[in-house]
């Protein structure tokens, strides 16, 4: 047996090399089988064979009417113990033993034509004396032979048991693990990647989170309430550093069902990270309990026992206290430390249920005392209501619970921004009053508002308690010291009713003055011009001075004299008009029986005048407010306000829903939160870096820039304009930007078309000089070769470099076809048949593991495009997609007419075109690699591994044909290729052509041969010789011209295309007219048809003796 399969000349060169198997199948003796010795073999089964001795892949040929078997080295494991007895034997006799499983799969590879693959299918395969479980991925593929019928099948293929049963165990133990995992007491689950998407969780963890469905999702996604609680960095932390986090009763809101609101439980949890076997972090575990019960049993029990500390504090220091004014103090105190508090006040209640006194409160450090005399119903008619009904009245934000007009300026005004009061009513009437005030907005609890209602019901007690008491020891005082103290207070109470700026008058019923104060009668002498005195008619003096007060006079006053008692704001006054505030109420005898009305009264001008303005300056800020939010709700420009922080730093206060849509971030989620907890860090360097910019400028900035969001990297132009406060401080930036996205990539895309046709002038230019160097060179060879020049060794050297010459004569038509300037044959092609009938080929190139998929429509136009140079395209195309998916995966091939309108995205002619696709599910392309996948010479299959011409040529293609090829890609999806071809024609059967057709060595005539390249024409003149041809040279169209003028008549002419002065095909339209007969064949590598007819023949540089024996033939009809 030879040892290397070579010294023997009595083997096939097909037979050559192949290892042990190749050795093996030479040394057999296949005369004895229907198979026949190796020498009669057909060319197909010695193609085949070929391929699949010199494969690394484990593979096998099934031939002839019995299947017989031949194989490669690799894959001689797969019969196990049956190697090598089972080379040449029938296939049912090879595999008798699981003939039941793929004897059907052979049968149906032959009855269909079609290939059959499939993974991990299980054979009782028989190993060893006894049948054993075996799992395999192998695929069969028909083997055509001459006459087109399938003559065999070929089979590659490797074993998977190994895996299979590891899987099965695996997940054997990992449904035991999941049962345990399900059972346990407590809360688990897994979470796995960067991301922390749940891998596992057990029921009692789906029943924390209310029986969601988790897995799969990234916790963001999953639990989204979980956003600003600290869980969703905590879990980065301790993916990041491998430090696991212990916590105990820690608590968490979360939204546990369909319609219900966030829920506030605690838990005793552990993060725990995960390792693979080289320690990197992979994942999260999470096990913990839910000790919410636990947890609120022991708050409620605190809040107990604080509270009853408290009343019992309360309780001795209010025991201590000598009177009631005293006891309202001790309680505001202790309120006001107790709670937190801003201030506590107290307050009496006047008979009218309107006006209130607050003698006295207790304020923390900072805060000015509010006490002074009010008017109840000021404070709006929710809260008068409330009060006076003996309601507690809890206020939580002044500015969002009370609407301007219901109390909200009477409480701000003493800065109050959150209010706890509780009321004292007695027979009936509202009497006093204890309020907590806290000076912003506080959310008060409701253990908080218990307390607070407890405190001032205990006050009440005690101050009712003092009061007896006070009572008790005024009844034990004299007569003498009670009339001296009556005495005291009346004189007391005339000093105030004379020396008070306040107005106060008393009438009885015929509205007679019973008295009137000094700083009334002032008043009414200021305003209406007379001076009332004590038993002055009032309404009398009005007719007399100012008539058109009268009615509205005694229509303030009646009420009261009929016992109403009540509060008004007016405006009175003659030139001069002035507004009041005014108490009435009825003036009583001993028996009750009405005798006259008061008035208490205020000039509240100035106040009123306030309002009015305040009011108006409201009614324009609201009116300015709705013009701005509307602009700002509903521009196209993405607007945004920046809140710049005392620390220097900045979050997101609000953003316009053009903003939204632009970047995918949302108001309500982000509002108020550092920027660098809710965008990623570059993003935060970048934009926090013109805010600087911004805040150091104090003037507007503009600048473009490019982010990278959720909503992916968009280039915008920014206008940031800082703001200041009262004070001077830039405390706000509003920015304003426009998606300038689609015009940037409009710019990248115009010099990109503009780097690309500035490569394909200078590569065509280039291609074009490397064909005339390649033509003589590629001639001699082929002149060398031809006439078996030399021994051996210089016929090997020869070879080589007729090899190398043809590769890179491939190499320049590749820049061609980028340039748009390769030679096209165009016809009409069924692209729907030459897909077809590639499909072959391409899943033999694509190889097992990876599923080509042929989707052609039905009824497909024509498309206008050169078969040969559309089938390497298609190859090209299809090699890439193979190459991009190293795992496996999904080549689909599609084919389908569309009608592309103007606008299109190609940007190509509005019509009828055939869109050819191409896609895989490999690795995908990212957007650097997307922008310069078509440049020639650009690869990322690292050297030796591609040219980086194929997309280059099939590009250069596409537009030479006046279509177009578009590319869709994303890493980790695929990509997507689209070659658009225009309608045209009726495709006819694609011919195939012979490249060794001869002119006869007999024939003889003239040639005129036209080249301004001596080189080249010195070559292409001595094939023109060999081929029987007397030659005259000429070096220019002129000279050629002037020869025939002159007299020379040959019976060809064949000329270059590109030349000085006059073109080729410009002496070929001469020729035509002048000698119609004359045959004219045109010699050019490029593609250029300016001047060209469009019958001409034409041959393409550089070519062989073969090339232009066949064109001659065509043109000559020979």
């Amino acid at each position: 047996m030879a040892s290397d399969g070579r010294e023997s000349a009595d083997y096939p060169d097909f037979l050559i090399g192949g290892g042990e198997m190749g050795a093996r199948i030479r040394a057999y003796d296949w005369a004895r089988t229907p198979l026949r010795s190796p020498q009669q073999w057909p060319q197909s089964l010695r193609s085949a064979l070929s391929i699949c001795l010199h494969s690394s892949v484990p593979t096998a040929i099934y031939w002839g009417p019995e299947l017989r078997l031949l194989y490669n080295d690799a894959w001689a494991p797969v019969p196990a113990e049956r190697h090598p007895e089972v080379l040449g034997q029938p296939a049912h006799a090879v595999w008798g033993d699981i003939w039941g499983v793929v004897g059907e799969h052979f049968a149906q590879v032959l009855r269909t034509g079609e290939g059959y693959s499939t993974y991990d299918q299980m054979l009782p395969m028989v190993r060893q004396g006894a049948a054993r479980e075996t799992y395999w991925n192998y695929s069969l593929t028909p083997i055509r032979g001459e006459d087109g019928s399938i003559a065999g099948i070929f089979n590659q293929g490797y074993e998977t048991t190994a895996r299979v049963m590891a899987e099965r165990k695996s997940l054997a133990e990992r449904e035991q693990l999941r049962r345990m995992f399900d059972q346990a007491p407590g809360f688990m689950t897994m979470l796995k990647g960067e991301d922390h998407i749940f891998d596992l969780a057990n029921r009692a963890y789906l029943e924390l989170v209310g029986r969601r469905d988790v897995i799969g999702k990234p916790i963001r996604d999953a639990l989204p309430e979980l956003e600003g609680q600290g869980y969703y960095e905590l879990l980065d932390k301790v993916y990041e550093s491998g430090e696991p986090f212990v916590g105990t009763a820690v608590p968490v809101d979360l939204k546990r069902g369909d319609g219900q609101g966030i829920e506030r439980r605690f838990v005793d949890m552990v993060y725990q990270p995960i390792t693979d076997a080289k320690r990197r972090i992979t994942g999260i575990f999470i096990e913990g309990s839910d000790v919410t019960d636990r947890v609120r049993a022991e708050a409620d029990l605190r809040a107990s026992e604080s509270r009853l500390r408290f009343l019992s504090e309360l309780d001795d220091r209010l025991r201590a206290s000598r009177d009631a004014s005293e006891v309202m103090r001790a309680a505001a105190e202790h309120l006001t430390l107790r709670l937190g508090a801003s201030r506590t006040a107290y307050a009496d209640v006047d008979a009218d249920n309107d006006r209130f006194i607050v003698r006295d409160d207790y304020a923390a450090p900072g805060i000015e005392s509010s006490a002074g005399v009010y008017s109840l119903n000021l404070f709006g008619s929710r809260v008068a209501a409330d009060l006076r009904a003996g309601r507690t009245v809890v206020i939580r934000d002044m500015k969002s619970e009370l609407a301007v007009g219901e109390g909200r300026e009477m409480f701000l005004s003493i800065g109050i921004g959150a209010i706890i009061c509780c009321p004292l009513i007695k027979d009936g009437k509202l009497v006093a009053m204890m309020a907590v005030h806290q000076s912003t907005a506080r959310d008060w609890q409701e253990d908080e508002i218990t307390l607070a209602e407890s405190a001032v019901e205990r006050c009440w007690a005690y101050v009712a308690r003092v009061g007896a008491e006070a009572r008790l020891r005024d009844m034990n005082e004299t007569l003498e010291q009670r009339v001296t103290e009556a005495l005291a207070e009346r004189k007391i109470f005339a000093d105030l009713f004379e020396t008070t700026n306040s107005f106060v008058q008393i009438i009885d019923p015929d509205y007679r003055f019973l008295a009137i104060n000094t700083a009334s009668v002032d008043e009414y002498q200021r305003m209406f011009g007379f001076r009332p005195a004590a038993g002055d008619n009032l309404l009398e003096l009005i007719l007399a001075n100012c008539p058109w007060h009268h009615d509205p006079i005694k229509a303030l006053w009646a009420p009261a004299l009929k016992g109403e008692t009540f509060g008004e704001v007016s405006e009175f006054g003659a030139a001069e008009r002035r507004w009041y505030d005014m108490k009435l109420a009825p003036v009583l005898s001993a028996d009750g029986a009405i005798i006259g009305a008061s008035l208490f009264g205020y000039d509240v001008t100035a106040r009123i005048h306030e309002q009015q303005q305040l009011a108006r300056a409201e009614a324009a800020r609201r009116e300015a407010d709705a013009l701005y939010r509307a602009y700002f709700e509903n521009t196209a420009e993405a607007l945004f306000i920046i809140n710049v922080l005392e620390d220097g730093g900045f979050s997101i206060e609000e953003l316009n829903p053009a903003h939204e849509l632009l970047t995918g971030l949302r108001t309500d989620e982000i509002k108020g939160k550092p920027l660098d907890e809710q965008l990623p860090a570059d993003v935060v360097a970048e934009a926090t870096g013109n805010y600087r910019r911004a805040v150091a400028a104090g003037q507007p900035i503009s600048y473009r820039e490019v982010l990278r969001l959720p909503a992916g990297a968009r280039h915008w132009d920014t206008v940031l304009v800082p703001v200041a406060n009262a004070a001077g401080r830039i405390n706000k930036i509003i920015g304003s930007a426009r998606d300038v996205t689609a015009h940037v990539q409009a710019e990248e895309q115009l010099r990109q078309s503009q780097k690309l046709e500035a490569m394909g002038s200078l590569t065509g230019g280039v291609s074009h000089d490397f064909n005339n160097l390649l033509s003589p060179i590629i001639g001699a060879l082929d002149l060398l070769q031809r006439r078996g020049v030399g021994g051996e060794r210089e016929r090997r050297l020869i070879d080589g470099a007729l090899q190398s010459a043809e590769r890179a004569r491939v190499l320049v038509q590749r820049l061609l076809a980028f340039a748009r300037r390769q030679p096209l044959q165009t016809i009409s092609v069924d692209v729907g048949e030459l897909v077809n009938g590639m499909a072959d080929l391409i899943r033999s190139t694509a190889g097992p593991q990876i599923k080509v998929v042929v989707d052609v429509e039905d009824a497909l136009p024509g498309a206008v495009a050169d078969p040969n140079q559309l089938e390497m395209a298609l190859l090209n195309l299809s090699v890439n997609a193979r190459d991009a998916m190293p795992d496996g995966g999904t080549l689909r091939i599609s084919a389908v007419g569309d009608e592309v309108a103007l606008g299109h995205a190609t940007n190509l002619t509005p019509g009828s075109y055939v869109r050819l696709s191409v896609a895989d599910t490999g690795v995908g392309m990212d957007s650097e690699t997307l922008k310069r996948a078509i440049e020639p010479f650009y690869s990322t299959k690292g050297i030796g591994k591609g040219t980086g011409l194929g997309l280059s040529m099939v590009h250069g293609l596409a537009a030479q044909l006046g279509g177009a090829l578009t590319i869709a890609s994303e890493p980790g999806v695929g990509t997507n290729i689209e070659l658009w071809l225009p309608v045209g024609g009726t495709p006819g059967q694609l011919q195939g052509q012979s490249a060794e057709a001869t002119v006869p060595r007999d024939r003889r005539g003239t040639v005129l041969l036209i080249d301004d390249e001596e080189i080249v024409r010195a070559s292409t003149a001595d094939m023109l010789v060999e081929l029987g041809f007397d030659v005259i040279e000429a070096d220019s169209a002129e000279e050629g011209l002037n020869r025939m003028a002159a007299g020379l008549t040959p019976d060809l002419i064949v000329t270059d295309h590109l030349m000085p002065g006059r073109s080729g095909g410009d002496l070929a339209m001469e020729v035509r007219g002048r000698w119609p007969d004359l045959p004219v064949l045109l010699v050019s590598g490029y593609a250029e048809a300016e001047g060209v007819a469009p019958d001409q023949v034409r041959l393409v540089k550089p070519f062989r003796q073969a090339d232009l024996a066949a064109h001659i033939a065509e043109l000559t009809g020979a």
